[in-house]
């Protein structure tokens, strides 16, 4: 059964933030609030917590993971972002967005597109994801909870236990953060590419 923990929108407690980031640690795939929706999160490095993720959402070695950093300087350990990028990239974090590019040698291959060793990436506006990713040390490899068939994620926590209990190891509620995903823009060719439009606002991108 997975583990329910509620914490404040704004002030998260630090205890029940350092206990979901152990668990990550010692393997465990959680469910957490971003500012988009709901979002499924293991360690980066962990083959069974990517294995778990898109075996839950039937996805195939194409989908692009994203690794939810807590800043540009973890950002920029595992991109490879040139001057007039990096200046578009931050100026639209934190945000909801994700940035699909080109993987450094610290990805994990698993993470990458096979053929286009692409990976996201992203800076999310959403207080207990940032204490998350903090607490953590590292970024948080992660997918949008959208179940397989299913039009929409899943907006309430309850809900996400209820219908999770037995594939996540821990769900880290704090109240509706939303419906929509992040939108997607692919810089690796190196103009942007829309993806998906999603909560972040494209007209910058265009």
């Amino acid at each position: 059964m997975a583990k329910y923990f509620d914490v404040h929108p704004e002030n998260p407690q630090r205890r029940t933030i350092s206990t979901v980031a152990d668990s990550i640690r010692s393997g465990a795939l959680v469910v957490y609030p971003t500012d988009s929706c709901f979002a499924l999160g293991c360690r980066l490095g962990s083959r069974e917590g990517t294995d778990r993720i898109r075996s839950i959402r039937d996805l195939d070695e194409r989908h692009h993971f994203t690794l939810v950093c807590q800043n540009f300087a973890q950002l920029g350990q595992f991109v490879q972002v040139d001057n007039d990028v990096f200046r578009a990239i931050k100026a639209a974090t934190p945000g909801s967005y994700t940035f699909i590019l080109r993987a450094t040698k610290d990805v994990p291959r698993q993470l990458q597109h096979p053929k286009k060793k692409t990976v996201g990436v992203r800076i999310p506006d959403h207080t207990v994801a940032q204490a998350l990713v903090a607490e953590l040390g590292e970024p948080l490899v992660s997918s949008t909870l959208l179940l397989p068939g299913e039009d929409e994620p899943l907006t309430q926590g309850w809900e996400i236990k209820e219908r999770l209990d037995h594939t996540v190891d821990a769900v880290l509620d704090s109240g509706d953060c939303g419906t929509e995903p992040t939108t997607v823009i692919d810089f690796s060719g190196g103009e942007p590419e829309i993806v998906r439009r999603g909560a972040g606002d494209i007209s910058r991108f265009e």
